[in-house]
């Protein structure tokens, strides 16, 4: 361990992160939420144009002739069937954000824009910028990362971390050796940072819902501090034995439970009105694609430049964040399949599902502020943490339902955590697919301390904001990852025989 200053130096960063937030949490908030605003007036063109770019490139990739080269040898086959992969898929890619904004983050931008818009479809608007946020942009990100890792694991025979690319394709310059090295350092920084800022969000999540079902008006900070006790032994326990099968039956448990809660509510609530809002707010989000892919509104004024920043800007930020760790889960369950399988399975399906979640929850949330006596938009605006369950009550078997979003969340928070915190361990060893228990369980109390300076602010504005600190510096490096994969296929394609087909 002291013979690795990758570790030693990815601790220290995060180590020093976690001490000051818990030190002096006003402080780090103030720190994170100035030099953000400041990084996203100056970059807001960069982060949307290589989020948008990345979505040109994955979709290519899929129907290029790369989409035929498979991610392993060409004699290797998928471990899965196709529907045990897509259901981990849907594992990887559901977890407590979309239980915390499903109904919250539509609601909150039909508040902006009906103020600054009024007269018009503000909650059409309001769904299709959600869809945006969630969709195709996420799950490219994340399938570009995926690619590269499964690619030069198992198709070269790489490490499966985020400096073997630059390594491997670029191994000529002086250069090569420390931006990978920092490549490396950047990706454990921003899954650290980003997986502790969804811990805290769980937090406030799994309280709320405990708060709303018993009744307790907001549980204070001591519900919040026993929440996340229990949440801590919950995960540093499993980090000391092999529980990875364990582990994915709880994810998979979790993500049953958000399946039923979205088919219960499509079957039990106003049926016909949420399928009307699901087909007019996806036409909404195809059509407006193009556009909202570089959209930065500049010339809209200061209220709209700062609801830009705060979500969209954030959200593409928070998926790099979360890249380098969904990546590393995607990569291991696709060996095997083409290019273009992995991207219509990785791209399209979690999306659609996307779509539909939203069209579901956001459309149970429209339903309950236009049809009952429920504040549901100022529960949204002050209260986020409880607007599921807002949303829930509007339904028979609301406390049923509360329960069932408590426990899934919970389940959620535990699983992504575990898996963070090997992911974090092998990426700091050199790719080891096995990482000592002790490297485990430092990441592990890392990410708690790191969830506890977060949890302490009590602002989810302030949590999304921390989390972009942590993965703006990633950003530069996804383009970069994305050149050697080119380079690297392109140099394959052409030492491959004339006229051979791939399978």
């Amino acid at each position: 361990m002291l013979k690795n200053p990758l570790l030693l130096t990815a601790l220290g960063m995060t180590a020093v992160v976690a001490l000051l937030g818990v030190l002096d949490t006003a402080g780090l908030a103030a720190f994170a939420q100035q030099e953000v605003a400041q990084q996203f007036s100056s970059r807001a063109w960069f982060i949307m144009l290589v989020a948008s770019l990345i979505v040109v490139l994955v979709l290519w990739l899929a129907f290029s002739p790369y989409g035929n080269v498979r991610l392993g040898t060409d004699e290797d086959r998928p471990e899965f069937s196709t529907v045990s992969w897509l259901t981990m898929l849907f594992a990887a890619g559901m977890g407590v954000g979309l239980l915390f904004y499903g109904a919250a983050e539509p609601l909150t931008h039909y508040s902006l824009i009906a103020q600054q818009l009024p007269g018009g479809p503000a909650a059409g608007h309001a769904m299709v910028v959600t869809n945006f946020n969630w969709a195709l942009h996420a799950w490219c990100i994340y399938a570009v990362t995926a690619l590269v890792i499964a690619y030069y694991a198992y198709r070269k025979g790489q490490p499966g971390i985020i400096g073997t690319p630059i390594r491997y394709s670029f191994r000529r310059g002086s250069w090569v050796r420390p931006v990978a090295w920092i490549a490396d350092l950047l990706a454990i920084y921003a899954i650290a940072i980003g997986l502790a800022g969804s811990l805290a969000i769980g937090v406030f999540q799994v309280q709320g819902g405990i708060s709303n079902l018993f009744g307790l008006e907001g549980g204070g900070d001591t519900l919040k501090l026993a929440v996340f006790f229990v949440l801590c032994i919950a995960f540093l326990l499993p980090l000391t034995m092999d529980l990875s099968r364990g582990m994915a039956v709880l994810s998979n448990i979790a993500m049953v439970i958000a399946f039923v809660l979205m088919v219960f509510i499509l079957l039990v609530g106003p049926t016909h009105a949420l399928m009307d809002g699901i087909v007019d707010s996806v036409g909404g989000y195809l059509s407006s694609l193009v556009r909202q892919s570089f959209a930065t509104f500049p010339f809209f004024g200061e209220a709209f430049e700062q609801w830009f920043q705060a979500w969209t800007l954030n959200y593409m930020v928070w998926w790099i964040a979360w890249a380098p760790f969904v990546g590393v889960f995607v990569a291991r369950i696709s060996r095997g399949r083409t290019i273009r399988e992995f991207v219509l399975g990785v791209v399209f399906v979690p999306s659609l599902f996307s779509l539909f979640w939203f069209g579901v929850f956001g459309g149970l949330g429209f339903y309950a502020a236009q049809n009952t006596d429920l504040p549901v938009v100022d529960v949204a605006l002050n209260q986020p943490e409880n607007t599921t369950f807002f949303v829930l009550n509007a339904l028979p078997l609301g406390s049923f339902t509360g329960a069932l979003t408590v426990a899934a969340a919970f389940l959620f928070l535990v699983t992504s955590v575990v898996s963070a915190a090997f992911v974090l361990a092998m990426f700091s060893t050199g790719g080891n697919e096995d990482p000592p228990v002790r490297i485990k369980l430092i990441w592990g109390v890392i990410l708690a301390a790191l969830g506890l300076a977060m949890m302490l602010t009590g602002d989810t504005g302030v949590v999304r904001s921390i989390i972009a600190l942590g993965a703006i510096p990633f950003v530069f490096i996804l383009p970069l990852l994305a050149v050697a994969f080119l380079k690297t296929l392109q140099h394959e394609e052409r030492a491959a025989p004339r006229g051979e087909a791939r399978p």
